[in-house]
């Protein structure tokens, strides 16, 4: 889920939408440009139960995987 352009804290809000509608196990790939991003969605995931598996650095933005 390609999140680039947009802004904490509606990124997080989308993302929490899309890993609701996930059966458990799954993951879901986000990419962001905010800064903040990289911070509060790991947080706020891991906050709601959810496993951060992995934040990479893309050079311009961040993946963020989660799972359910």
């Amino acid at each position: 889920m390609v999140l680039r352009g947009v802004r904490c804290p509606l990124n997080w809000a989308r993302a929490k939408v899309r890993l609701e509608d996930l059966p458990v196990g799954a993951r879901l790939s986000l990419v962001v440009d905010d800064a903040r991003a990289v911070r509060d969605i790991p947080r706020a995931a891991e906050a709601h139960g959810y496993v951060v598996l992995e934040v990479t650095d893309l050079g311009d933005g961040w993946r963020i995987e989660i799972e359910r």
